[in-house]
């Protein structure tokens, strides 16, 4: 069954996506060697990178942050004592089958007059309360969507992100250091219990031969990732390209006024020395706010033995998006690079 909903209807309203664009792409057929990329990440960024890699026709999973403390995931963990769900959510509606069906659209409704709890968070933390199990909750929601490819939780346990900003300043909290009034420097987790991996995510780790970090937060939901123990001996551990698709703008606090050489060299100081492999970004035109990029910085990423893609990869109608076509091209070329290139039909 295929419903079309109107991105706002009175009281339900659905999260931005940009599915419907990344539906117009062509699947492509992998032929000569099957590729098994993981994303790693969260928020909005993470499922840009699953629809382009799944539109190639590539076996994608994802790796997603577990320190989201704000809107209806806050309300869930505080109240409900549930893990956070809001960015498993995100990636799981970004690998179904049918972006149209009506489970899916309705998965992704969120409610504004019900402390804008969306319909995917409630029922993964209600499948949490009734199997007693958040994989399992994933794994029930995964089947419903006909989710093309797994979702994992960095970790299980319960985590709160600590930030240290240039001013000095230590913000507590996913959702308050991704609001910072300068550029953070430093975050680490906390857990009352021993911090732990998800072994299932670490072994999709080892096994991929594509990785790709991105795009979205980069100390909040990428850096996040890489915080809990065990990730980045996964990534080093594996045989895979490791790939940082770097945002478009300028406009999260966290993050403001870095350049692109900045957001790599704290991807480096945070455990990917001598693993990162290649740099997607954007060269900017004309827009107001993009991530600061020039000649001279691609130099410096080379010298790092850093590869890097860059080429103009916005939507001229949604500006802090990515254009999935491009993007789509922008992988294509790394993928050739890497001698990992699906055969295009």
């Amino acid at each position: 069954m295929h419903i079309n909903f109107k991105k706002s209807d009175g009281p339900f309203v659905h999260d931005p996506s940009l599915t419907e664009a990344f539906e117009a792409l062509p699947a492509n057929a992998v032929s000569e060697r099957s590729i098994k990329a993981v994303v790693v990440g969260g928020g909005t960024g993470a499922p840009v990178s699953i629809r382009t890699l799944l539109s190639m026709g590539i076996e994608t999973s994802c790796v997603v942050a577990m320190a989201d403390d704000g809107g209806s995931s806050g309300i869930l963990r505080d109240e409900a004592g549930a893990s956070t769900p809001g960015d498993v959510r995100k990636c799981l509606s970004a690998m179904a089958a049918c972006p149209t069906d009506a489970f899916t659209q309705a998965f992704r409704l969120r409610f504004t007059f019900a402390e804008n709890h969306t319909l995917g968070n409630l029922m993964l933390s209600a499948l949490e309360q009734t199997t007693g199990s958040f994989p399992t909750a994933i794994k029930t929601c995964a089947q419903l969507l006909h989710a093309r490819g797994n979702v994992y939780p960095s970790t299980l346990e319960r985590v709160t992100l600590l930030a240290r900003n240039n001013e000095g300043r230590l913000l507590r909290g996913q959702a308050l250091a991704s609001h910072s009034r300068s550029a953070l420097n430093t975050v680490s987790l906390e857990s009352p219990d021993t911090l732990q991996a998800y072994e299932p995510a670490l072994d999709a780790l080892r096994s991929a031969n594509l990785i790709v970090l991105g795009p979205g937060s980069l100390f909040t939901s990428i850096i996040a990732n890489l915080l809990v123990p065990g990730v980045v001996d996964a990534i080093r551990a594996s045989s895979a390209y490791v790939v940082f698709v770097c945002s478009l703008a300028d406009i999260q606090g966290e993050t403001r006024g870095m350049s692109v050489l900045e957001h790599v060299e704290a991807l480096l100081r945070f455990g990917l020395e001598g693993c990162l492999n290649w740099v997607i970004v954007h060269t900017p035109h004309h827009e107001k706010t993009p991530v600061v990029w020039d000649d001279t910085q691609q130099e410096a990423l080379r010298e790092k033995g850093i590869s890097v893609c860059a080429r103009r990869l916005i939507d001229d109608a949604l500006p802090t998006w990515h254009d999935p076509r491009l993007l789509r091209e922008a992988f294509e070329e790394v993928l050739r690079a890497c001698h990992l290139q699906p055969t295009l039909k």
